[in-house]
């Protein structure tokens, strides 16, 4: 009986050390808390639909696609390949037009244009007068068109610059013809040389009203002849 109790306090002793010593090699095991849900609600920014691929590769790199609404050229551009009109061409289509131009241009335009390049016979008038007044103007731009006024062959005004309002002189009559000559100077800045003339008797009547359109050295010629 002894020998049995005595075992079963040997038996006890030898599984509490046991216990003792598992129990010190062992850790003790924290349980995991479940952390709250992020606050972060990733559902609205989640496309309902996949989204397509409209990037072309293109090598390493995702070039996009152009829309199809666009129309994209359909060659390169290039400094060198470039084709360009012949500027000679160009130049003969404006020759051309000028000439055609000036095919439709009548000579009298082209002398108003221009200036008269011949001597212009204005007219010969009769009077009873013994002196007519001579006048004259520049008619166009006052551009420093001047004159030189002959009677006869005699030179009466060297130098007349014409401006805007009448100026002139007396000239008193011979028996006979009186031949007055005006001689274009110049043809100004604008050219050509324009004026307006009056001729009056001595009873203030106009016997002669007329203009020229003259180049440089050419004249304008009226006769007054008295009765």
């Amino acid at each position: 009986m002894r020998l049995f109790i005595t075992y079963i306090i040997i038996f006890i002793i030898g599984f509490s050390a046991q216990a003792q010593i598992d129990t010190r090699n062992k850790s003790i095991a924290i349980p995991a808390v479940e952390s709250k849900k992020d606050s972060l609600d990733l559902s609205s920014i989640t496309p309902s639909q996949p989204i397509e691929n409209n990037q072309a590769q293109f090598g390493s790199l995702n070039v996009p696609e152009l829309q199809g609404g666009i129309n994209t050229p359909k060659k390169q551009f290039s400094l060198f390949g470039e084709e360009f009109g012949n500027p000679g061409e160009l130049y003969a289509k404006r020759i051309d037009k000028n000439l055609e131009s000036a095919r439709l241009i009548t000579p009298e335009e082209i002398e108003q244009r221009n200036g008269s390049k011949t001597n212009q016979y204005l007219g010969d008038f009769k009077t009873k007068s013994e002196f007519v007044n001579i006048v004259y103007r520049d008619h166009g731009a006052i551009d420093g068109d001047v004159i030189q006024v002959l009677v006869n062959d005699d030179v009466v005004q060297a130098r007349v610059f014409l401006t805007g309002g009448f100026k002139g002189y007396k000239l008193q009559l011979h028996k006979g013809f009186n031949k007055i000559d005006f001689l274009a100077l110049n043809q100004g800045q604008s050219g050509p040389n324009t004026a307006e003339f009056k001729v009056i008797d001595d009873s203030g009547s106009i016997i002669s009203h007329n203009q020229w359109n003259l180049a440089t050295g050419v004249k304008a010629t009226i006769i007054v002849v008295k009765e």
